[in-house]
């Protein structure tokens, strides 16, 4: 839409003016502001702020400075989009005092006991694995470590799948032994 056609618009009938500024802006300014606030906003955020948008773009052809009409929306709906942005994220942070009784305790989601635990457990599992000599650990990590099949890991390390199939069930065997000797058993 031309400035000529929005002063033309605007001498016959305000309304008709807004009514096709809405009709064809509308989609193009409810989109900058859905993408911007749909982080942090409901819907009664954005439509207000669509609101916003216009009521601004009203008042600014009803001045009669404008050029491009696209571009001017474009400009206001990204600006009020920013400001309500912060405005609502400000909003969304509280302050509590520490020494509040109200003061949730946080709980904290990782057991750090369990993690050392599981952390060490693997080391030894690698170590272990890596102690049962070439081809048997690379036959072991390709199989439980990548999830490959035995034909996979034949051609991988030169042998037949069957020959693959019985090394890694003997090497099973070796690591249970081994590891059973260190105390892990589960």
């Amino acid at each position: 839409m031309t400035a000529e056609e929005i002063n033309n618009l605007l001498q016959g009938s305000p309304d008709e003016m807004y009514r096709a500024l809405l009709k064809e802006l509308g989609r193009y300014v409810y989109v900058i502001v859905f993408n911007k606030l749909r982080s942090c906003g409901t819907n009664e955020d954005v439509e207000e702020c669509v609101s916003d948008v216009f009521a601004e773009l009203f008042i600014a052809v009803e001045d009669g400075n404008v050029q491009d009409v696209k571009a001017l929306a474009g400009t206001i709906a990204r600006r009020r989009t920013i400001d309500t942005f912060r405005k609502l994220s400000a909003s969304g942070r509280k302050t509590v005092s520490v020494d509040d009784e109200e003061f949730p305790e946080l709980v904290d989601a990782i057991n750090v006991e369990n993690a050392s635990d599981n952390n060490e457990v693997r080391r030894i599992l690698i170590n272990e694995i890596n102690a049962l000599g070439e081809p048997d650990s690379t036959i072991l990590i390709q199989k439980f470590y990548y999830n490959r099949t035995s034909a996979e890991i034949a051609k991988t390390v030169r042998m037949t799948a069957s020959s693959v199939r019985s090394r890694c069930t003997r090497a099973m065997e070796r690591l249970r032994t081994s590891l059973t000797a260190i105390g892990i058993t589960r």
